[in-house]
């Protein structure tokens, strides 16, 4: 028990300084919204700096320590002022890549000027021995947990009774808001920056006697506090502060009690993965689509293009001095590896910071299975694809319930945890030795890339234009449809039936499998593989930013991303010019980052898509005889019986309905009924519960136990989202959340694709897009799309947008379909139009449909039926004339003192006694 208690009491130190890191973390958070993975890199330029002082300029600790923690907060402050504050409308991607970049050049830079070795730092506080429960411990540890709790509770206390704390408080619920009472968030944020990022300075020169000096040791300081601030929710000082100390704890007696090599480190992911499963959510709420991401390619292949780039490239690689062959291999290998992040994070939306430890996972399967079991290369590398598709799959679980930052932070773990026991163990790699591969072969044929450097070469290359041709079959098939309506929207992509989770993990594996194809290549260059050096997580997060250089959702976008790498064409060419440029190229590399985050989050290869496009449009204005434009799309022509097809005759029975949101009751058991080819209206004030009827019987609420949804009698309460959209169940969305950056025809087609999963293999092979179905072809017609399918969705007009919407609803072929305010935002005619065409979807297609709606005039001309809701419970039903004549809802319109008005037929607008002045309150349609 000694023995427990004294590796607890250890722990304390290491514990406070995670609490410390993670408090810097939130603080940051709380005032920007900004996830700063440049934290630890913050952190560490201060403890440099105040190690310098303090040893080479031989000052006094504490001048050393202020020193320190004044230039972290410096450079919190520049982040924010040079590079956040231009990306505050910047989508959440771009903006944790700019952290990304901020962490790459203070890292480049502290390389540069302290070097990459460990660094042993004198403690400076004082070391001597206690002996609490018999247990001999040095009272530094306690002196940094008093540190901690410190400031745990004070800065619990600033941010809950202090006019900053509160402030920011109030700018982190709403910045329109806060701004319109007088508040400054530019110059809030600005303040949490330095002040989160002098927390990181402290925590770090504080932890450097512990954990020594070294520039990647700490900035691998903001994993840990990052799995205590997710426990704390971004928002709990004194949780963080308890998780931090737990963790703390936890690894050291896990260096204490377990033999496993990493086992202690991979504590602080074990903890992320733990809290993202339990407290992540499976569908994101309803704003989330807001959120952009950069822009993706079509897929198409240019055969002569792409002919004539491969014979380029063959040709330098047999001409050029072996120096740029060998930047050319990498240049390919890398590209490899990029292009696996274009499916998972361009094609997809998943923010993967683990692609090199996937990439580094199929190398070590390929060298072991070569060096342990002398298999041949082709066998090893296949064999290293197949064992990384399903740790891809299994890295993809997570993402079912984590996005964004969230999932960042979750695959950050998993990389790294895949480092530190694996990589870094020497009876898994071979030891010191390393895993020695000899001379590999191809069917014979020698590929040594010592001896034969062109040969590998051009196994390089062969291998980077097979995948990229996979990778744009993929992007041209229903599978591609399919992970870019995740990426864009995944409430809307499960209202269509596409089955979110198995877009994630698709995604997942088939980059995991192109990643070990790369990581494969790149690790066989040399005769002797050494895992730990070649596969880390600094080099995962500096992969994402080549590929958001190049262009993250462009298959060139690898290729301009991949010469940025170490020993690649790029650092080639740069050192040529530029004698001993390459040990700069790091630093270069992070700084074109940055600006390119700035000016353009779209990539090289977007705006070289441009170019070309414009080059295009001028060529066809000068040599039209020689240019022609696209064909626009043509639809095939209807018989009569398919324009007006009936869809499969399924009624919608809710009977107890309840959703509660926390204490809040949002619907009291509501019951109703839709039946084919009837229209039935859902009204109620603002609040009554109306869309939160619609996200529960559709499966993106929960809804209580007793509560009871059938559709043609079957219980589907126990399904998800997608499931009950392929049942026949389909919505639309009060904010439409329409795929903006696709065509009309491609949100249509993503509504009406087959849902095999078989396509997921073939399109990787020969992808196949079947015609539109005939429902979807009527749909068009009858919504009148058919003169816009190959435009933009972002750049149609708003009343368009509102009929595609629908369309797309009606293009998963439903037999019942909710509709959440169908004409909000619609003129007069429009909406006239609108319920004309509602009622022909319930006469002539036999839909049962379902309308929430505040125009009383639209719901009383188009429904049979009509159900009031009120503060979440039924207040009334029956046809539209008996509702407009029923005093509970001119009640629930107007209030109690107007009830008595209803039955004897209202005065006249113009009478007196205060009812004109709710005249303009009451919804047309019901009468006063």
């Amino acid at each position: 028990m000694q023995e427990v208690i004294r590796f607890a009491l250890l722990g304390l130190g290491l514990g406070a300084l995670y609490s410390l890191a993670s408090q810097g973390l939130m603080v940051v958070y709380r005032g920007s919204g900004v996830l700063n993975f440049a934290h630890g890199a913050i952190g560490m330029v201060g403890a440099y700096v105040c190690w310098e002082v303090r040893v080479t300029h031989e000052q006094a600790f504490v001048v050393a320590l202020v020193a320190g923690v004044v230039v972290s907060a410096l450079l919190g402050l520049l982040t924010h002022l040079l590079v956040m504050r231009p990306l505050r409308r910047a989508a959440p991607l771009a903006r944790m890549v700019a952290t990304l970049g901020v962490l790459i050049v203070l890292q480049a830079g502290a390389v540069l000027r302290y070097g990459s070795n460990i660094t042993f730092v004198r403690p400076e506080l004082p070391t001597d021995v206690v002996r609490p429960f018999g247990v001999t411990i040095s009272v530094d540890r306690f002196i940094l947990f008093g540190i901690a709790a410190v400031l745990s509770v004070g800065l619990w206390a600033l941010y809950r009774y202090t006019k900053f704390g509160l402030a920011t408080s109030a700018v982190a619920e709403n910045q329109r808001a806060a701004a319109a009472i007088g508040l400054s968030p530019d110059r809030l944020a600005a303040a949490n920056w330095a002040l989160g990022s002098a927390l990181a300075g402290l925590a770090a020169i504080l932890i450097a006697p512990i954990v020594t000096l070294q520039v990647r040791t700490m900035t691998s300081l903001v994993l840990a506090a990052m799995a205590a601030a997710l426990v704390a929710s971004f928002r709990s000082f004194p949780v963080a502060f308890v998780a931090g100390m737990l963790m703390g704890i936890g690894q050291t007696e896990l260096t204490r009690y377990v033999d496993l090599p990493g086992a202690s480190e991979s504590l602080p992911f074990a903890v992320i993965i733990l809290w993202m499963v339990l407290k992540g959510q499976a569908l994101p709420l309803r704003d989330y689509f807001l959120q952009r991401l950069p822009s993706t390619g079509d897929g198409q292949v240019r055969s002569g293009a792409v002919g004539g780039a491969v014979i380029v490239g063959a040709l330098l690689v047999a001409f050029l001095p072996v120096r740029y062959v060998d930047a050319l291999t990498t240049t390919f290998a890398m590209g490899l590896v990029l292009l696996s992040i274009v499916v998972l994070t361009g094609y997809a939306g998943q923010l993967s910071l683990a692609q090199f430890a996937l990439a580094g996972f199929g190398a070590w399967i390929a060298g072991r299975l070569v060096d342990v079991w002398g298999w041949p290369f082709w066998a090893a590398l296949l064999a290293g694809i197949v064992g990384s598709v399903p740790l891809g799959a299994l890295f993809a679980l997570p993402a079912v319930r984590a996005r964004g930052i969230n999932l960042a932070i979750v695959t950050l773990g998993l990389g790294s945890a895949i480092e530190l026991m694996i990589f870094g163990n020497g009876d898994l790699v071979g030891g010191f030795a390393g895993t020695d591969v000899g001379s590999p072969t191809l069917f014979g044929w020698e590929i040594n890339a010592i001896r034969y450097p062109e040969r590998y070469a051009w196994v390089c290359l062969g291998a980077f234009v097979l995948v990229a041709l996979m990778v744009a079959s993929l992007r041209r098939g229903r599978s591609g449809r399919r992970l870019l309506a995740v990426r864009t929207n995944e409430r809307a992509a499960a209202a269509l039936g596409i089955s979110v989770r198995g877009a994630k993990v698709y995604a997942f594996a088939v980059s995991a499998g192109i990643a070990a194809v790369g990581g494969t290549l790149i690790a066989f260059r040399k005769d002797v593989i050494i895992y730990g050096s070649e596969f880390t997580n600094f080099t995962s997060i500096t992969a994402v930013g080549w590929a958001f250089i190049g262009g993250i959702g462009f298959l060139a976008g690898p290729v301009f991303g991949a010469t940025l790498a170490p020993g690649a064409l790029g650092a080639q060419i740069s050192n040529e010019i530029f004698a001993g440029l390459d040990e700069y190229i790091q630093l270069i590399g992070g700084a074109i980052l940055l600006l390119l985050v700035l000016q353009n989050q779209d990539g090289i290869a977007a705006e070289s898509v441009k170019q070309m496009a414009w080059l295009g449009s001028k060529a066809r204005k000068r040599f039209p005889r020689f240019t022609k434009e696209a064909a626009p799309t043509a639809l095939p022509a209807l018989a009569p019986e398919e324009q007006r097809e009936r869809v499969p005759a399924r009624a919608l029975q809710v009977v107890g309905l309840t959703v509660r949101y926390g204490g809040v009751v949002a619907v009291d058991t509501v019951s109703f009924a839709v039946t084919p080819g009837r229209v039935l209206g859902l009204i109620g004030p603002n609040g009554a519960g109306k869309t939160s009827v619609i996200d529960a019987v559709t499966g993106f609420t929960r809804a209580e136990a007793g509560s009871s949804v059938t559709l043609d009698g079957r219980e589907i309460l126990g399904l998800e989202a997608a499931k009950r959209a392929r049942a026949g169940l389909s919505r639309s969305f009060q904010s439409l959340e329409l795929f903006e950056d696709a065509t009309v025809l491609d949100n249509l087609r993503a509504a009406s694709d087959p849902r095999d999963r078989m396509s997921y293999l073939t399109d990787l092979v020969r992808p196949v897009t079947p015609p539109l179905p005939g429902q979807v072809v009527a749909a068009i017609g009858e919504f009148r799309l058919g003169g816009v399918l190959d435009r933009k969705v972002q750049d149609l007009p708003y009343g368009q947008r509102r009929l595609l919407a629908i369309a797309r609803a009606v293009a998963t072929r439903p037999s019942v379909l909710l509709l959440d305010e169908p004409a909000a935002g619609l003129g007069d005619m429009e909406t006239a139009e609108l319920g004309h065409l509602v009622r022909r979807l319930a006469d002539d297609w036999g839909i049962a449909v379902l309308v929430v709606e505040h125009d009383m005039t639209f719901v009383m001309n188009v429904c049979d039926e009509i159900v009031v809701l009120d503060f979440g419970q039924r207040i009334s039903a029956g046809t539209p004339e008996e509702v407009r004549r029923d005093p509970v809802v001119v009640s629930a319109y107007l209030g109690d003192e107007h009830a008595g008005e209803a039955t004897a037929g209202g005065p006249d607008r113009g009478a007196g006694g205060g009812a004109g002045e709710d005249a303009d309150r009451v919804p047309e349609g019901v009468e006063r």
